[in-house]
């Protein structure tokens, strides 16, 4: 530990968290120890917590008051995992058709706010309480621990940048905010071919010793990197977000970046970190002392591993509880509670799903296809969207408009789009009433026509 990271550990984070009244050390503390509890012991702690969360559900929550009933369910009838399984699942149109039920009847004055980047093509926004959001932050804290990845270490994210124009004075204090936390921000947005070396160089003049990064920007750029015969030393920790990491591309990050080791994550807007791999790499542990990760309609392979859709659940967010909460990501693991190693949390064999399309722009950039979400999440009245590319300069937005969705929205963004497209795309926007899903019966949020 360097004396930057210790001072920032023991006395800068500390003083900045007591100013703005929040407990992430407390909460950090507490699961680092969890982590080395047994599977028993981490299991009573998940069921402790379920239960009391079922509990406060049935008194405070009319939407889930409502459908238990529906069901013949009271909090009394449950007495094992498997009578959890049975509850229904939470899917988004339940969220936007319920959303002011959803809320806790005496916590509802005091929930902030975020929006989802719609991953899954379907923009959304949920609350949640201070605490939860502590918490949040210290398992994120915590999984990246595991990398490396440690609180005040030299980091450098090739992250999505601002989308709009932000201020002078807000641009001014995400710097200062960045710079107290070690770390800068580079946009992969704005990325290209003929502009790797740029990025190559801002990286190496910085010399962090960690990355994180979306993992097809990262990727490419490491690709670039070898090609060119250059390589950037000094970094320990390579972490891919937004995307899975295939066992492909980890030792082409690695030769790039020689002496770092390329981690999987695994993380959505509503709920931050949920897995993370650690040092061994032997699938991602899942923070089952904070979450509930179920398979739902789960098959076994021939590999051994069980494959189906996540349904997850946060134990602390009273305010807008997600029960049984089903994104659309698909996972594979080999037990309901498989553990490696000391720590006595569960594994996922691997994550399946956000498999979004990149786009390619006529002036030789390749978004990730996480930028449409990440542009439209804040946008009023986007319910579902598909971004098509027919052509290198034709693009094809397609925008299943609510209530809010108007002109201003339409022209804000036609303009922020054209920004990354360039001036020779051309942008067909259309408001269509119903985005079909694949033969597989998966929706795409990005679709490339390209060869």
């Amino acid at each position: 530990m360097n004396l930057y990271e210790h001072a920032f550990r023991r006395a800068m984070f500390p003083s900045y968290e007591a100013l703005r009244g929040r407990k992430t050390l407390r909460y950090l503390g507490e699961y680092e120890a969890n982590q080395w509890r047994s599977p028993e012991q981490l299991a009573e702690i998940q069921w402790s917590r379920l239960k009391a969360l079922v509990a406060h559900c049935w008194q405070d929550v009319p939407f889930y008051r409502a459908r238990w009933q529906a069901v013949g369910f009271e909090p009394g009838d449950l007495r094992s995992m498997q009578d959890y399984a049975r509850l229904p699942v939470l899917t988004k149109a339940d969220i936007r058709a319920h959303h002011e039920d959803l809320k806790a009847r005496s916590l509802r004055g005091g929930l902030l706010y975020k929006a989802t980047g719609g991953s899954t093509g379907e923009p959304l926004r949920f609350g949640f309480t201070r605490e939860s959001n502590d918490r949040r932050t210290a398992v994120m804290w915590r999984g990246y621990g595991w990398t490396g990845a440690r609180m005040g270490r030299r980091t450098l994210f090739l992250w999505g940048g601002a989308v709009g124009e932000p201020t002078r004075t807000a641009q001014l204090k995400d710097r200062l905010f960045h710079a107290a936390f070690h770390r800068r921000m580079l946009n992969c947005f704005l990325m290209r071919d003929d502009n790797m070396a740029a990025y190559a160089d801002a990286i190496a003049a910085y010399r962090p010793e960690v990355i994180v990064a979306y993992v097809d920007p990262i990727f490419r750029l490491s690709k670039w990197l070898l090609a060119q015969g250059r390589s950037i030393p000094g970094v320990v920790s390579v972490l891919g977000a937004a995307e899975a990491l295939h066992d492909f591309q980890r030792p082409v990050i690695e030769a790039a970046f020689p002496g770092a080791k390329a981690y999987n994550t695994y993380g959505c807007r509503e709920f931050m970190l949920i897995a993370c791999e650690a040092e061994d790499r032997d699938g991602l542990l899942v923070s089952a002392d904070h979450l509930v990760v179920e398979l739902v309609n789960a098959s076994r392979a021939r590999d051994g591993n069980e494959t189906g859709e996540l349904a997850i659940t946060d134990l602390h967010n009273l305010g807008m509880p997600f029960i049984r909460y089903v994104n659309g990501d698909i996972a594979s693991r080999k037990g309901p509670w498989h553990t490696t190693g000391r720590r006595g949390l569960p594994h996922l064999s691997r994550i399946d799903g956000r498999r979004l399309d990149a786009i390619r722009t006529p002036d030789g950039r390749v978004l990730p296809g996480e930028f449409f979400p990440h542009m439209l999440k804040d946008v009023a009245g986007v319910r579902r969207f598909q971004v098509v590319q027919d052509s290198l300069e034709r693009f094809t937005l397609k925008v299943v408009p609510g209530d809010g969705f108007g002109a201003e929205q339409e022209a804000y963004v036609r303009r922020e789009i054209s920004k990354v497209l360039g001036s020779d795309a051309s942008l067909d926007l259309q408001r269509v009433d119903d985005i079909p899903l694949t033969a597989s019966g998966k929706f795409r949020v990005t679709v490339s026509r390209l060869p």
